[in-house]
């Protein structure tokens, strides 16, 4: 694996990869009356093709509804914290402003503050569809002044995926429910012991992993602390961010033993941006991790045809949800994020890019993107369809944790938040710094980030 780039080099790159996307889009949209451009986030592993064919399918059945018009793909293949630097790029002018994008929940209000998106309501109003979706997907993509900014495409869930084959080796059970962090650091130590090669377990954290070291790694232990009942992170009675708490300190902390005591992987590979593909495309399959704490669209990657098919990973690895800190109520946490579809502000066809979100849409087409990729259903017509519930082993599990999860406060300051978080995490990860003190500097970059808009704990 790649040692992680030294501060200089990700800044050259962030600023190459920009260039690239301006590029990349040639003449933005108005480069045609009748050619509709979308951009989307293509999976860095080249074997990984749902999101190309769901999208080809769609484009076929657009255009032969409106004849003469033609849809032109922008794939970025990219990282998270990539992609969303090429897209914010790419909307800033109308010359290279796509007509529909990718849009991450996380992003939609400081997105909207940037004036980069437009407001969807008006054709809400008139798509009897948009009935159909459940609130908390509504909410996730509407902003603060109100107004609704994407159309989402499903949620997600997270939890620990565990392989039964190195479960068996180290003498745990092949039905393993941890009830504490305790239990599952335990877990850990126990497969470190018995069954050397393996990978303990895996947490993402870092930089280099973007939000999904933020909301799979850390986020998923912080609403785990406390009583369950109040967010963790931000304070909306005050409308702060919560500084100085012992949640904070405590899932730190958690990082840094799985780091320090040699439980995850290779520091080089943590920070390694491209890690995930490799957990999902090599490692899991060949048994080489035993938990990993992770979402509930892993299957994707297994699924025939994937380049990573997998039959019976059923068979191989069990889930298990993440616990809470001590096993007080509710007993088990999960995130849910998800994508939206948005219209940017600078859109040559707008009216157009509607059409084809509408086209995406359908019941029918929307069932079969949920059942593609792994997805959880935010339709309530297709939550209650059959072929959705049973089409893939784990997909009740994961819906079933709707019930226990939490969503990030996606306010505009909250991806600055989340990279100070990566940047904590990543300080224990290394072993540059202690839990502690990467919790007071996480509090004094919130002060910055937030522009002083800190509550103490």
């Amino acid at each position: 694996m790649p040692v992680r780039p030294t501060a200089a080099l990700s800044a050259l790159l962030t600023a190459a990869l920009a260039a690239t996307a301006l590029t990349a889009c040639g003449s933005g949209s108005g480069s045609g009356p009748n050619t509709l451009k979308v951009s989307y986030k293509q999976s860095t592993d080249n074997s990984v093709k749902v999101m190309d064919t769901y999208l080809a399918g769609i484009k076929k059945e657009f255009e032969k509804k409106y004849p003469g018009k033609k849809v032109e793909f922008v794939p970025i293949k990219a990282p998270d914290s990539e992609y969303y630097t090429k897209v914010q790029q790419m909307m800033r002018s109308p010359r290279t402003a796509p007509d529909l994008v990718y849009e991450d929940t996380f992003l939609i209000n400081s997105d909207i503050t940037s004036g980069y998106l437009k407001p969807l309501d008006p054709y809400l109003a008139k798509w009897p569809d948009w009935g159909q979706f459940i609130g908390t997907a509504k909410a996730s993509a509407r902003g603060e002044d109100g107004k609704t900014y994407g159309v989402p495409d499903g949620t997600d869930t997270r939890g620990l995926w565990f392989d039964k084959r190195v479960f068996r080796k180290a003498g745990l059970p092949v039905n393993w429910q941890p009830r504490t962090w305790a239990d599952v650091l335990a877990a850990a130590r126990t497969i470190k012991q018995k069954v050397p090669g393996v990978t303990p377990i895996n947490v993402y954290t870092g930089k280099p992993a973007g939000e999904r070291a933020t909301m799979q790694g850390f986020e998923m232990l912080l609403y785990g602390t406390g009583d369950g009942t109040t967010d963790p992170l931000y304070d909306s009675g005050s409308k702060k961010w919560i500084a100085g708490s012992q949640g904070f300190t405590d899932s730190l902390k958690f990082v840094e033993t799985v780091y320090k005591e040699k439980l995850g992987p290779d520091v080089s590979d943590a920070l390694d941006p491209n890690f995930a593909t490799t957990v999902w495309g090599e490692l899991l399959p060949q048994g080489k991790i035993g938990i990993d704490l992770d979402g509930s669209w892993l299957p994707q990657t297994w699924l025939p045809g994937s380049g990573h098919e997998w039959p019976d990973w059923s068979g191989q690895l069990g889930l298990a949800y993440m616990p809470t800190q001590a096993g007080q109520a509710p007993g088990k946490v999960s995130m849910s994020g998800g994508w939206t579809w948005a219209i940017p502000a600078k859109a040559g066809h707008p009216d157009l890019a509607f059409d084809f979100i509408r086209t995406m849409q359908t019941e029918a087409n929307a069932r079969k993107w949920y059942i593609a990729n792994s997805g959880i259903s935010v339709r309530k017509d297709v939550a209650k369809d059959p072929s959705y519930a049973t089409a893939q082993p784990g997909i009740r599990f994961f819906t079933d944790l709707v019930s226990a999860t939490h969503y990030r406060p996606a306010y505009p300051a909250y991806p600055k938040v989340s990279t100070a978080i990566q940047e904590a995490m990543e300080g224990v990860t290394t072993g540059d710094t202690s839990a502690q003190k990467a919790a007071s500097a996480y509090d004094s970059a919130l002060k910055d980030v937030t522009g002083g808009q800190v509550i103490q704990k």
